[in-house]
């Protein structure tokens, strides 16, 4: 066990659009090291949300330990700031135990608030949220979010219509500050660990990461997307109706929950799925590129070129 004075080892973080293969490097490289693993994915953290969330397989859950995983139930609410918070404490014990943890997802505001902090934001202001919440009703997500692309493109850019809790929150935070969510982040007033961690992005050529991903949503059909999202649609309607959770506002679900409602046949709801990831991947990108500093690597295609990189990070730190 490290003595209290000795520096603490870095923190490699492995990050990237979905389907980029993040969780199986991740698992690969915590064996190496003798680590544990962090999950930084927002819908993984939730019971019930397996297939459609691409959680690490059992097998690869039981090679490593993980954190974040199967933690919480849908409708329990848990921010980017509690997560944030959380996982200092986790990794600084993790440390004191004398092992390495390695970070793995692709939840955007997971990641920039445990490498980055938060600004101060103004709190929920309950007046404010109940009428763009009315707003949202009356005239739709796409009204707020081309709201929000005017007075915050660089926070838009980040987001689509979908998500219409960060959408009402970003405008919320407008209102309530005067400025934006860019602006606050640029203000640089941020609650940061002493943590160091070190940064790698997995990124291919466009063609194939769309390829993996139309792939994954097929092999994600065939494993049983359909019968676990119609189980969650019939258990949280209520839920799902009233827009009361994030976590069932997630690509994979929202298409077929509209297809369980008779608005499209399952054919458009697997295509939606395709097209709605590849959106999201990209916007990922988009993030990590203009938001974090990132060391970016070619993904690994195989197992040799898994091995390969594995050795390197664990050369390098």
């Amino acid at each position: 066990m490290p003595s209290s004075d000795s520096p603490q080892p870095p923190v490699i973080v492995i990050l990237g659009p979905t389907a980029s293969g993040k969780s199986r490097l991740a698992v690969a490289l915590a064996k190496k090291i003798e680590g544990e693993i962090i999950s930084a994915d927002s819908r993984q953290i939730y019971r019930e949300l397996d297939i459609g969330s691409a959680k690490p397989s059992s097998e690869e859950l039981g090679e490593v330990t993980h954190h974040f995983i199967n933690e919480k139930n849908i409708g329990e609410p848990y921010s980017a700031g509690d997560f944030a918070s959380e996982a200092v404490r986790r990794i600084q014990k993790i440390h004191e135990q004398g092992k390495r943890a390695v970070i793995a997802g692709g939840s955007t505001l997971y990641l920039e608030g445990l490498l980055e902090g938060f600004a101060e934001l103004p709190p929920a202001h309950p007046e404010t949220r109940a009428r763009l919440l009315a707003e949202l009703e009356h005239f739709g997500s796409e009204h707020l979010y081309e709201q929000l692309r005017q007075q915050d493109p660089e926070q838009a850019a980040t987001l689509d219509p979908t998500k219409s809790q960060r959408l009402i929150r970003s405008l919320e935070i407008i209102e309530r500050s005067g400025k934006s969510v860019t602006e606050l982040q640029a203000l640089g007033n941020m609650q940061r660990s002493d943590l160091r961690f070190l940064v790698y992005g997995l990124e291919m050529p466009r063609a194939i990461l769309y390829d993996r991903i139309n792939q994954r949503t097929d092999a994600m059909m065939q494993a049983g997307l359909l019968l676990e999202s119609k189980a969650l649609y019939h258990k949280y309607r209520e839920l799902i109706a009233e827009r009361r959770t994030g976590a069932l506002q997630s690509v994979g679900y929202q298409e077929l929950f509209l297809h369980f409602q008779g608005a499209i046949e399952l054919p458009e709801a697997v295509w939606l799925i395709k097209q709605h990831t590849r959106n999201y991947a990209k916007r990922q990108l988009t993030f990590f590129r203009n938001r974090l500093t990132v060391n970016w690597v070619s993904a690994p295609e195989n197992h040799s070129d898994t091995e390969k990189l594995t050795a390197a990070f664990k050369q390098q730190n």
